[in-house]
C-alpha cells in the first residue's frame, strides 16, 4: 500500500465515483506518495502541526495512471524514494481514509491503525 496526505476539504470535493487530483497533478504532473516508513518525513517537513489533514491508502494495484517510485525533491541523501502517480486516483483505488493528526508536539506520524496492520 502507498500513502498520500490530503486536507478534510480535498478529500470531500471528491464525487463518490470520481477521481482525485492533488494540486501537485497540474503543477508538476504527479501525485506525492509515500509508503508507510516514510510518510513522516514530508509530513513533518510540509504539514507539521496541521490539523485539517487525512492520509488516505492507495492500493497501487487499483491505480489506473502510472506509479513511479522516484527521489523525492530535493533529493534525500540517503537514497529515499518515494511512489509517484502520474494522473488521477480513481476514489476506488483508495482502500482507507485515516484521520492524520499532529501529536501534542506538532509532529505528523503513521497512525497506529496503519502501523499495526500486518503484525497479527
Amino acid at each position: 500500500m502507498i500513502l498520500h496526505i490530503c486536507t478534510r476539504d480535498e478529500w470531500a470535493a471528491v464525487p463518490e465515483d470520481g477521481e482525485y487530483s492533488a494540486p501537485s497533478l497540474g503543477e508538476i504532473g504527479f501525485v506525492h506518495c509515500s509508503d508507510p516508513g516514510t510518510v513522516s518525513v514530508p509530513a513533518n517537513a510540509l504539514y507539521r502541526g496541521r490539523t485539517d489533514l487525512l492520509l488516505l491508502e492507495i492500493d497501487p494495484t487499483r491505480v489506473e495512471s502510472r506509479v513511479v517510485w522516484e527521489a523525492g525533491a530535493p533529493p534525500h541523501p540517503d537514497g529515499i524514494l518515494f511512489p509517484h502517480i502520474y494522473g488521477p486516483i480513481s476514489r476506488n483505488a483508495v482502500v482507507s481514509v485515516n484521520d492524520f493528526p499532529p501529536d501534542a508536539d506538532g509532529w505528523l506520524k503513521l497512525p497506529e491503525s496503519l502501523s499495526v496492520r500486518g503484525t497479527a
